[in-house]
């Protein structure tokens, strides 16, 4: 009876005049943010989309500008409004009132009062859905490993210093700065 050795698998190689396959490198995803402005409804952009990115296992940094240094301002972060003037897009119905589609006119808008009445009815919608606070998203963006920081043209034109910051703000640093910081990574301008 004759019996058969069952073959040998030794690995192949490509045919030499085949390139290589290029090696992948496991880079994290970066993305930075930049937060220009101060109202309640250009706050959490930044805030959602850095918390949902670092739920993805990507690297979080935030630059705050201009009026977006009233989301990291101790005496600003719990006090950001909404101004239904100039804000065109805006809806009764979106802020709590049954009157269909209809848009906050401009002139009443104006009136004394409607930032705050708006800024409460966005504040209450925003608590039923249990949507954490400015200053909530922050220090969870900040325990999460984000990274905050401040502009220092702006921070030097509205006389502040890093003490008038929230705690977790790394650092105050300059627009280049910032920007090397950030080589290789999704820049989203807010």
């Amino acid at each position: 009876m004759m019996t058969m050795n069952p073959p040998t698998m030794t690995p192949t190689l490509a045919p030499s005049y085949l390139p290589a396959m290029p090696q992948q490198k496991e880079e994290t995803r970066k993305v930075a943010f930049i937060c220009s402005k101060g109202t309640l409804d250009m706050v959490y952009p930044a805030l959602v989309m850095g918390w949902a990115a670092l739920g993805n296992g990507i690297d979080v940094t935030i630059f705050f500008t201009f009026w977006g240094l009233d989301m990291i301002n101790k005496n600003r972060v719990d006090h950001i409004e909404i101004a239904p003037v100039g804000n065109t897009a805006m809806k009764m119905s979106m802020m709590g009132l049954n009157t269909g589609n209809l848009g906050i006119p401009q002139l009443v808008g104006a009136l004394p009062g409607m930032t705050a009445f708006a800024t409460k009815l966005m504040k209450d919608k925003m608590n039923a859905l249990e949507v954490p606070t400015v200053r909530e998203y922050l220090q969870m963006l900040v325990d999460g490993g984000a990274k905050l920081y401040a502009c220092k043209m702006s921070v030097d034109m509205m006389g502040l210093k890093k003490e008038d910051f929230i705690e977790g703000v790394e650092d105050i640093v300059t627009a280049a700065d910032f920007m090397d910081m950030t080589d290789g990574a999704q820049i989203v301008f807010i």
